[in-house]
């Protein structure tokens, strides 16, 4: 008979013994495998959920950009270009620049690689009496609409121009007329129809009719001049005022920046805020998911090497048992020339077949009731992702190493003893 089919006839004897081993094996091996399942189940979850709060971050951020831009669009230019010789306590006691350019600098800006700025809008503005209504004082404001940059992909314009032979009238001119869109008027001798009617504003804006720029330059004489031209200023990293005053002077030399500051602050406020907004969202998931992983991780840190020494000295008080019952047995197979270590290691291959047993059978149950436990679901491509197969041949190798180490100290205790001791006081 060999020592293996002794190993085997052993285990089969004590079936009882054996089984209890195995399932000690079972225990510790798959708590262990499904609780790294587990882990590596969320984690895997976290990435989907992270990904999929990504994209629907540009979402938001493609509504918001979209949403805020609309606002932007309400409050208007935040950048005033005017001529160089105008003075500015004239410019903010009439309400308007005083001083001409020509509207071939608009054209300049439009044909440059200026970045820093987007839309232009060259206009003419001047305060004027109003003949026909009992030369009342109203704001005449000649606009061609946006001009684009030849070198850049055409944008949404913030205003659209005024058709020819059209007008804009401000709150308090068509509510103190009675007017309303489709009416006809006559200013400065010249017929309009009234295409739109602005709300109250409160402002300057509220006296205020827009017309067609060059139709303008004619009534007030200036042909081919205008005395300001907005634009935006594009919000960017780098992008300060005098960044953007020294891009502008390049191409017109002959000109001054004025930024319409509290403008510039809303629409910066604005874009960083859709930012911040859908960024918050994302780190505070991310941060759940992480304390959430941690706190798994903190409980398994204790409960599962807890779980393992138990098993381990189970084990080993099993294989102690068993050779305290053995004893007899023992005797005789030294008494008929069987070797210490021999008898060692029948018991130690024992404990390794339980070892190699518990831990084939640990696996495949911790694994599963791991894919129960976490968050994924259960499909072949999850079984795939999740399985790791170095921990299966990590715990393949570690668990009949464990066994053999738990049983070490009792199958010592039977190689060592003597037969004859053993066999006189049975």
């Amino acid at each position: 008979m060999t020592l293996w089919q002794l190993v085997i006839k052993e285990s089969r004897y004590q079936r009882l013994s054996f089984c209890l081993g195995i399932l000690a094996v079972i225990v510790a091996v798959g708590v262990l495998v499904a609780v790294l399942t587990i882990l590596r189940s969320h984690d895997l979850q976290t990435q989907k959920i992270l990904a999929l709060k990504e994209e629907e971050m540009e979402k938001e951020m493609s509504i918001m950009e979209d949403d805020y831009r609309k606002i932007m669009k309400i409050l208007g230019f935040n950048l005033l270009i005017l001529p160089e010789g105008q003075q500015l306590s004239d410019f903010y006691a009439e309400g308007y620049a005083t001083k001409d350019m020509p509207e071939e600098y608009v054209e300049r800006l439009s044909a440059s690689n200026i970045m820093t700025i987007r839309h232009l809008l060259p206009s003419i503005e001047q305060k004027i009496r109003w003949p026909e209504q009992r030369m009342r004082t109203i704001i005449l404001i000649g606009t061609r609409g946006e001009v684009p940059f030849t070198k850049r992909d055409p944008m949404e314009p913030i205003l659209v121009a005024v058709p020819p032979e059209n007008i804009v009238l401000g709150y308090e001119l068509w509510k103190s007329l009675n007017l309303k869109v489709g009416d006809k008027i006559k200013l400065l001798g010249k017929d309009f129809k009234v295409s739109e009617c602005h709300p109250q504003r409160g402002s300057k804006d509220d006296i205020t009719a827009w017309i067609d720029l060059k139709q303008a330059q004619e009534l007030v004489g200036k042909q081919g001049k205008i005395n300001a031209i907005l634009a935006l200023k594009c919000h960017c990293l780098g992008n300060e005022i005098e960044n953007v005053r020294k891009d502008i002077k390049n191409v017109l030399p002959n000109t001054q920046v004025i930024e319409l500051a509290s403008r510039v602050i809303t629409r910066a406020e604005a874009r960083d805020r859709a930012k911040e907004t859908a960024e918050f969202v994302l780190v505070s998931e991310k941060n759940y998911r992480i304390k959430l992983r941690n706190e798994i991780e903190e409980f398994a840190a204790w409960f599962v090497p807890l779980i393992i020494l138990g098993c381990i000295v189970w084990i080993g008080f099993l294989a102690f048992n068993n050779v305290r019952e053995r004893k007899a047995e023992i005797g005789i197979l030294s008494a008929l020339g069987l070797r210490s270590k021999q008898i060692l290691f029948v018991f130690l291959a024992k404990a390794v077949l339980l070892g190699i047993f518990g831990a084939l059978i640990g696996c495949i149950a911790g694994f599963i009731v791991g894919l129960a436990s976490g968050e994924t679901v259960f499909n072949f491509e999850t079984v795939r992702t999740l399985f790791n197969p170095f921990l299966f041949l990590v715990v393949m190798l570690t668990a009949p190493i464990l066994a053999g180490v738990a049983s070490w100290i009792p199958a010592l205790i039977a190689a060592k003893q003597d037969p004859a001791d053993i066999l006189r006081n049975e």
